[in-house]
């Protein structure tokens, strides 16, 4: 996917995306338009060729005729909107996959700065709006071509009528463009704003058993008012923008058309133009109505358009957290681990290895150092300076999704996804019969044994139906399955019971034999079962021992798992 260098760069994708569709549709389109400036010109023929000398005969022809143009502008209507609709569901279609794309890149960085429910404002609304802009387009493009049709019409009944026409649109369509520019700022800030509270909205949601515990709740509904506000005022910003530029277009184009009809009127007044042929100019300038209406409205879509458009280009054009990423690990994966003076968030020249096939626990009472360590160890971020290299290879070398198939990081708030409780466990293991075995090890057996319809049990949005401990055993079971060379896992049994959580401990050791296993943890049960524990505080220097040994010998190591 080239990335785009802004809004402008996205719009013409999405539309040189479409053209054929577009092209088709405005084809059709124009042909509609053209056959509705031909209906007051027919009328008019019906006036002074078969009305006004009392043919029967010619007015049975002119009607069978008028009737041939209805039907064909009426099919030229429907199948130019149904190819202008395919176009904008596809190109819209289109940005979604690449915003998708982008926002699951592996080297990151689209989320930055962005709370998720904005991202996906950004990948529904903006992208319907860009992809609009193909019905914007086929409808203007045959406003234009039914300017051109009438203007023409009117030079065949006067040529004055009809350089009025042809000479007035350019300038019109000008003052609409510039109409439309506070339309388009006021709108980007409309959708920036909407797309926030949207995020917060879900963000709220999302935590809303967290809030009532902790009895947040009024702090979250007034931030969430403040963030309706701010939105709420930008869309009231943008509607006032919306009215000025329809009320200044409907005037420009009022006037335009009362000119046209006092001209006629004139011609008409002084013998220049026959009765049929004023009918014809009256019922042509009406018809301009229509067209310049079109040109309004599709300048209004444009604006918003191009909006949209910029909104995606940012997410887009976001820089990568991390680049790189040309070397290859060795094949096998042995799993040795070192940190070597790291600097990353909170860590501050923190040194650390792990030796093949070890069970180490690390133990931090900054929950910062924590999230900044797996964030390396993960390669959401790269150190600097410092290096963490696997197998003796610097992971800023090597492709991020290189890394995390050998490099697992099962963070402490995993996520279940709608589905059974066996697709959950199941959806990343490296093979069938690692599934069992790691609902075993993680007791995520018990959780299955306790629902209705044991593993094969649906569960709801983010496995709500189950509670905190039950939702820590089946992502533990998730990530166990997965049978990665180096596991790293963040505080899995924190809402567990004692028993349950010594179960998990034997259960995680015995699954994990000969693999690398690094517990970013404060549980003792965890700690007890591991090789090695490391006491650190992000900083050059730790304390190195057993669970045992530095309980006994370390004051603040005891405090900080003990408490």
């Amino acid at each position: 996917m080239r990335v785009p260098a802004g809004g402008r760069d996205v719009l013409r994708r999405a539309i040189t995306g479409q053209w054929r569709h577009t092209a088709g549709g405005a084809a059709l389109a124009a042909g509609h338009q053209a056959g509705e400036a031909l209906v007051p010109v027919v009328i008019g023929l019906v006036i002074d060729e078969a009305i006004a000398p009392g043919d029967g005969g010619a007015l049975a022809r002119w009607i069978a005729v008028l009737a041939l143009v209805f039907a064909t502008l009426s099919l030229s209507y429907r199948f130019s909107y149904r190819a202008a609709e395919r176009a904008a569901e596809r190109a819209a279609h289109d940005l979604r996959l690449d915003l998708t794309a982008r926002i699951l890149q592996p080297r990151g960085g689209a989320e930055t700065g962005r709370l998720p429910g904005e991202l996906v404002a950004i990948a529904t609304q903006d992208a319907k709006r860009v992809g609009a802009v193909h019905i914007a387009l086929t409808a203007a493009i045959a406003a234009l071509a039914g300017l051109l049709a009438g203007g023409v019409a009117l030079l065949r009944v006067s040529v004055p009528l009809g350089l009025l026409v042809l000479l007035g649109v350019p300038p019109l369509l000008l003052l609409a463009h510039l109409l439309g520019r506070p339309l388009e700022r006021r709108s980007g800030a409309e959708q920036e704003r909407a797309a926030h509270a949207s995020g917060v909205a879900a963000d709220l949601i999302a935590g809303l058993r967290v809030l009532k515990g902790i009895g947040a709740e009024a702090t979250a509904v007034d931030r969430y008012r403040r963030t309706s506000r701010d939105s709420l005022a930008a869309t009231l910003r943008a509607a006032r923008a919306q009215a000025w530029h329809d009320g200044g277009m409907l005037m420009l184009t009022g006037v335009f058309i009362a000119v046209v009809a006092l001209v006629g009127g004139r011609l008409a007044a002084q013998g220049d133009i026959s009765v049929g042929q004023l009918v014809a100019a009256v019922g042509l300038a009406q018809f301009l109505l229509t067209p310049l209406s079109i040109l309004s409205w599709a300048n209004g879509e444009f604006a918003q358009g191009r909006a949209s458009a910029t909104r995606i280009a940012s997410v887009l054009a976001a820089p990568y957290a991390v680049t790189g990423g040309g070397d290859g690990l060795p094949l096998p994966v042995r799993g040795r681990v070192r940190l070597r003076e790291v600097f990353c968030g909170a860590l501050r020249g923190l040194s650390l290895e792990v030796a093949p096939g070890e069970l180490l626990g690390v133990v931090t009472g900054d929950p910062e150092v924590a999230t900044s360590l797996l964030r390396v160890l993960g390669r959401s971020a790269d150190p600097s300076p410092g290096a963490v290299e696997l197998d003796g290879v610097p992971l800023s070398g090597v492709d991020p999704a290189e890394v995390r198939r050998a490099v697992v990081v099962a963070e402490h708030d995993a996520d279940l996804f709608e589905g059974t409780l066996l697709d959950n466990v199941a959806a990343a293991a490296a093979t069938p019969e690692a599934v069992p075995a790691a609902m075993a090890a993680s007791a995520a057996d018990e959780v299955a044994g306790a629902l209705p319809y044991g593993a094969a049990t649906p569960l709801t949005e983010r496995g709500r139906s189950l509670s905190g401990g039950q939702r820590q055993r089946v992502a533990l079971a998730r990530a166990l399955a997965a049978d990665p060379a180096v596991l790293v896992l963040h505080d899995p049994t924190t809402a567990v019971d004692a028993a349950t959580e010594a179960r998990i401990a034997a259960g995680v050791r015995e699954a994990r034999a000969g693999r690398t296993t690094i517990m970013v943890v404060t549980s003792p049960a965890l700690l007890a079962v591991a090789d090695r524990v490391v006491f650190t505080d992000g900083g050059p220097s730790a304390a190195v021992g057993t669970h045992a040994e530095l309980v006994h010998d370390n004051e603040t190591y005891r405090a900080t798992v003990l408490a």
